[in-house]
């Protein structure tokens, strides 16, 4: 029964990641294709002001970020932070029950 759980936990973990890297590769390809357009529109309508870089490079930072985050190299807010803020939360509210019981 606990073996059951177990992988049930690890299945659920991993369809969880694959989400978060489908999600991913969904806001790069969006990045990609948008900015093509973009530097398209901005050569063709004005290409004396060249203003397709500020959305390249804003959205690129977003796009690292959210990258690093996915595959676990940002190393705050990732997996191991978020498992130390769930027990920080929960002993908190269980000690808050007791405080009252």
């Amino acid at each position: 029964m606990e073996r059951d759980y177990i992988e049930e936990e690890k299945y659920l973990q991993a369809k969880k990641k694959v989400e978060n890297i489908k999600g991913f590769y969904g806001n790069l390809t969006s990045y990609i294709l948008v900015n093509i357009l973009l530097v398209f529109i901005n050569l063709y309508t004005s290409p004396h002001h060249l203003w397709f870089y500020w959305p390249l490079l804003w959205w690129g930072i977003g796009v690292v970020i959210h990258g690093m985050k996915v595959f676990n190299i940002l190393p705050c807010f990732g997996k191991e932070w978020e498992e130390r803020k769930i027990r920080e939360l929960m002993e908190k509210e269980r000690d808050n029950k007791e405080k009252w019981q």
